[in-house]
């Protein structure tokens, strides 16, 4: 369907109503975040890493509906037969300097930890520059795309951040 067309089951027009219908909740934000950031990439490292202590069946209600909205795509697991791999499609990964732009909001004006915090000042001091290779280097880990040739730097200085952040706190 072209993106200028409203679909009959849709409420409105409304690009930003529409995004929010897609994305779902703040649970499907938190599940982008978690693959997008902290390359979670199974159900369970997603349930055992989130902070926020997501229930295993809004979990897997939220995977489904990210599949079924194109955002989230699966494959079986080759080392485990039961086992499922979620990966960023080009249209989450497009999410990118919308989460920026919400990180340094949240940043700003919300009562954040510093170890939680540094990743999104980095992007926020990055801009689009930084913006745009980090989707680089989420179409190479999700999407098989090759590798830029730099390398995969900018995950490894969000990590680096974080991991002197979470020391400092020691």
């Amino acid at each position: 369907m072209p993106p200028h067309q409203k679909a009959d089951d849709q409420r409105s027009g409304c690009p930003i109503n529409l995004t929010l219908e897609a994305l779902g909740d703040r649970w499907s934000l938190i599940v982008i975040r978690d693959i997008m950031f902290g390359n979670r990439r199974h159900f369970r490292e997603l349930m055992a890493g989130s902070q926020e202590g997501i229930a295993s069946n809004i979990l897997a209600s939220r995977l489904k509906a990210l599949v079924e909205n194109g955002l989230l795509s699966k494959a079986e697991d080759p080392s485990h037969k039961q086992k499922l791999t979620y990966s960023l499609t080009e249209k989450a990964i497009q999410l990118v300097p919308m989460l920026a732009v919400m990180g340094a909001w949240g940043r700003r004006y919300m009562p954040v930890t510093r170890e939680l915090a540094v990743r999104a000042e980095l992007l926020e001091d990055g801009g689009p520059e930084l913006w745009s290779r980090l989707m680089d280097e989420l179409r190479v880990q999700h999407l098989g795309a090759p590798p830029p040739p730099e390398g995969l730097t900018v995950f490894r200085q969000l990590r680096e951040a974080y991991e002197a952040a979470c020391a400092q706190e020691k």
